[in-house]
């Protein structure tokens, strides 16, 4: 994908071994680690607004997901676990290792924040400090589907469909169903909010049938092993140590009448956020009042110190 347009000036690309696959990352900034992991049916070029203000104060690093964008694929004959959060976790881990960060702050939109997550209850002395946008968790997510939910979230029902339904839909116009989905969770109920650079990226990944079939693993493994591995979590009376922060759209995915707050507070020791008045995509559609919570949320107070002197 060396044709697309570059929207992060002064990062650099790297690839870099994750745990048993080829993760693609674009690094930029200086300061303590930060991960910023994007969603379905986006890549790390989600962040492309905010990501070069947060480099001022962070070492800003942006994967793209096992089976998204330009990392690499799960083996040949792997099952849907192989597209597990836990899995997807394990790559994110091992990149940071790799770059020489033990621990970081991370934040997630969508399936990133679900991966986000999961990595701070499987590896809780990595994470310092955890941003969610605009999910609830997954056993959350299922347990709480009735009529309103399924028609607001059918994708969840169609895509971990069993193989090949979903991908022999979907395969007759990738890009036209790539825009529908996208259109419909913003609070505009269309693209105006996005740059059609950006969205360049996202048609070009999700073109690829290999890519789109992997994006339907993992919403298998979101029926499967992540529900398995929440619900383990949840009955052992496990929750996440670090500071977590909530951030959701007023017109967002999981808008309602009960706040995030009020379910994630069950899933987490510190828990805080706020709604922003965007759609499902509060870092394109609300970029500055997503930048301002994150900064907010993420500094620490010797940093803040720091600044006002």
């Amino acid at each position: 994908m060396a044709d697309l347009p570059d929207l992060f000036a002064g990062f650099r690309s790297e690839t870099i071994e994750g745990d048993g696959t080829q993760i693609f990352c674009r690094i930029g900034g200086e300061g303590p680690p930060l991960v910023c992991l994007h969603g379905f049916p986006q890549t790390h070029a989600m962040w492309h607004r905010i990501a070069p203000a947060l480099a001022t104060r962070y070492t800003v690093v942006l994967p793209d997901l096992r089976g998204y964008g330009q990392s690499g694929l799960a083996g040949p004959g792997a099952d849907q676990g192989a597209y597990s959060k836990r899995a997807m976790a394990k790559d994110i881990v091992a990149v940071m290792n790799r770059l020489g960060f033990p621990s970081f702050r991370i934040a997630g939109h969508d399936r990133g924040a679900r991966v986000a997550y999961r990595l701070a209850f499987d590896f809780p002395e990595a994470v310092e400090k955890l941003a969610v946008l605009d999910v609830v968790p997954t056993k959350a997510m299922w347990d709480g589907f009735d009529v309103n939910r399924a028609m607001k979230t059918y994708h969840w029902l169609f895509l971990a469909q069993p193989e090949p339904l979903p991908e022999l839909l979907i395969a007759r116009a990738p890009g036209q169903y790539l825009d529908y989905t996208i259109a419909s969770w913003t609070k505009s109920g269309n693209l105006s909010a996005f740059d059609e650079r950006a969205l360049g990226h996202y048609r070009a990944f999700y073109s690829q049938t290999e890519r789109m079939h992997a994006t339907c693993e993992d919403y298998r493994a979101g029926a499967t092993s992540d529900w398995d591995a929440d619900r383990d979590d949840f009955d052992a009376g496990r929750k996440i140590a670090a500071p977590t922060c909530v951030l959701w759209g007023s017109h967002g995915i999981p808008a309602g009448d009960e706040t995030p707050l009020s379910i994630w507070a069950d899933w987490a020791d510190e828990v805080d956020g706020q709604q922003i008045d965007s759609g499902h995509f509060l870092c394109e559609e609300a970029p500055d009042e997503t930048l301002a919570a994150l900064l907010l949320f993420f500094e620490d107070p010797e940093e803040a110190d720091a600044d006002a002197e």
